[in-house]
């Protein structure tokens, strides 16, 4: 008599869906760099100059570059919306999601969320070094900067912070809508900073869109991490 051992059933899907999950997110972080490097490379030989003046010029009125579009309380809410991507704002959230995860026994999770957001700002801050890309020089800045300008720093570490947030927060729902609309929110803070950065004159549009690409490499990383546990696994982003 021959005996088979097999896998219990609860294992068997488990193994099955981190193998997926294993590729989705090769595949997604493989995108994020190739998109990445790509602006790098555009960038670096001078080729998205053109398109970036023509965008932040659209954003400005034409007889008069250094003021921006729209009223005047538009011009303060861009501000309002970029500090929620600035570094102490971030950091503060940060802490405290870490925090509230490790006391409530999530520690896993408060480590990767540790993990995803310091690794994001500190690459980027490495790449901001290496390429040295100087601030817009078209118009006045509408904010205070004191950094290079790619990738955008606002832009890397807010989709990384608010992304993996959003992954913990959705693995702790049970229904589908209410997770749709954790990412949703996450999505519309992420594009209303990087838009903000624009608006107010501090990047280049490409510096948003490879701050981006770059935040959404580490974004990745936390769901990969984060998804590796059979029960209460987080959804994709």
């Amino acid at each position: 008599m021959t005996f088979r051992w097999t896998l219990p059933a609860r294992v068997t899907r488990f193994r099955d869906r981190l193998t997926g999950r294993i590729i989705a997110g090769f595949l997604a972080t493989a995108f994020s760099l190739w998109a990445f490097l790509t602006l790098a490379g555009e960038m670096a030989e001078g080729e998205t100059r053109s398109l970036d003046e023509r965008l932040l010029l659209m954003l400005r009125v034409a007889s008069d570059p250094g003021n921006p579009i729209g009223p005047r309380w538009l011009e303060e809410a861009m501000r309002d919306v970029t500090a929620l991507g600035g570094f102490t704002v971030l950091t503060l959230i940060t802490v405290t999601a870490v925090v509230a995860l490790a006391r409530a026994g999530r520690v896993r999770q408060a480590g990767v969320v540790a993990m995803v957001v310091i690794g994001a700002e500190l690459s980027s801050d490495l790449l901001k070094l290496a390429y040295a890309r100087p601030r817009p020089d078209l118009v006045p800045h509408g904010s205070y900067v004191y950094s290079n300008s790619f990738p955008s720093g606002h832009s890397t570490i807010s989709v990384a912070t608010y992304l993996v947030l959003a992954i913990v927060l959705a693995g702790l729902v049970q229904r589908r809508r209410s997770r749709a609309m954790i990412h949703a929110v996450a999505t519309l803070l992420i594009l209303s900073i990087g838009f903000s950065r624009v608006y107010l004159g501090v990047h280049w549009p490409t510096d948003v869109l490879a701050g981006w690409a770059l935040g959404a490499t580490w974004a990745v990383v936390g769901w990969f991490l984060l998804s590796r546990e059979p029960a209460g696994a987080a959804a994709p982003p």
